[in-house]
């Protein structure tokens, strides 16, 4: 009889395979030292840029003795507002600012108001010299702002509107970067959304204010933070365009407190008090509307 022997089973094997789900992360001690490294040289650039500021905000709390003895020092031995109540008692700052704050609303809201329709005319619209046009728009925002002062005095004083808000306003109305950022943005919403509100019989104008211009509302944002700022900090037109003390926005006054126009000494309280109050609109419509700056997503539409 014949006996067949029982094949013996393998021992299960007491190694353990290094399965990816079993490892644990290892450090990598370069991966984090380049990380601190970039930080470190992060947080560096951002004090170099922001020490400035604080030299600022501090300088205009101290005396004129004090600054002129140690003018970037942040540590103040005395706390002094009197350089904010000799420019809103004894200069003419508040007629600066309100200036300031007419022309700059007043072109914002022109600015905002006709680089849509200009964007919207090249981005949908089909005429002769449409291309010429755009390729003109383009050389504009190559020339610089410098040399086209003494043409613009040229022109304001033909035309009458020499010392006057209408002189002021009427030459920053039109921005070629505004222009061309609403073009790029109506050419991103597709165009089915406009054929829909023909079809129901909306005409060009009101297609483009009810249905197109709220869909670009990042782009409106945009062009508002950038308008704001550049006609609030503007200077070389309001230099070419007015010479009545009555007529004096804030980049012209504060450039006059820097030559020294109140009285004798450094002044370094003073002229730092004023920049730090002109700083301010600028930054709170920033942070206001950061960000809603050119979020693409709120153009979307769903097909």
């Amino acid at each position: 009889m014949t006996i067949f022997a029982k094949p013996e089973q393998e021992a299960p094997s007491t190694e353990t395979l290094d399965s990816p789900t079993n490892r644990r992360p290892q450090r990598r001690p370069r991966a984090n030292t380049a990380a601190w490294v970039a930080y470190a040289v992060l947080i560096t650039i951002a004090a170099i840029y922001i020490m400035p500021f604080l030299i600022q905000i501090s300088t205009s709390f101290k005396t004129d003795a004090e600054a002129a003895a140690n003018p970037v020092s942040l540590v103040r031995q005395t706390w002094t507002t009197e350089a904010y109540r000799e420019l809103f008692l004894n200069s003419d700052f508040p007629t600066w600012f309100k200036n300031s704050i007419i022309v700059t609303v007043l072109v914002t809201l022109g600015r905002v108001f006709l680089a849509s329709l200009a964007g919207y005319a090249l981005a949908r619209l089909r005429f002769r010299g449409r291309g010429v046009i755009f390729a003109a728009l383009i050389g504009v925002m190559a020339v610089p702002g410098v040399v086209l002062m003494i043409p613009k005095f040229l022109v304001i004083n033909q035309i009458g509107i020499y010392d006057s808000y209408t002189g002021m306003i009427i030459p920053l109305l039109t921005d070629a970067a505004g222009v061309f950022i609403m073009k790029n943005f109506f050419e991103s919403i597709p165009p089915s959304v406009e054929e829909q509100a023909r079809i129901d019989g909306a005409g060009l104008f009101r297609v483009f204010w009810s249905i197109v211009l709220p869909m670009a509302r990042p782009a409106l944002i945009t062009i508002i933070i950038l308008s704001f700022q550049g006609s609030w900090n503007e200077l070389g037109h309001f230099i070419v365009a007015t010479q009545d003390p009555l007529l004096t926005t804030l980049t012209k006054g504060v450039a006059g407190l820097a030559s020294g126009q109140l009285s004798s000494g450094s002044q370094y309280p003073i002229k730092l008090a004023a920049a730090a109050i002109m700083t301010i609109p600028v930054a709170v419509m920033f942070f206001i509307f950061q960000k809603r700056i050119m979020n693409t997503s709120d153009g979307a539409v769903k097909e």
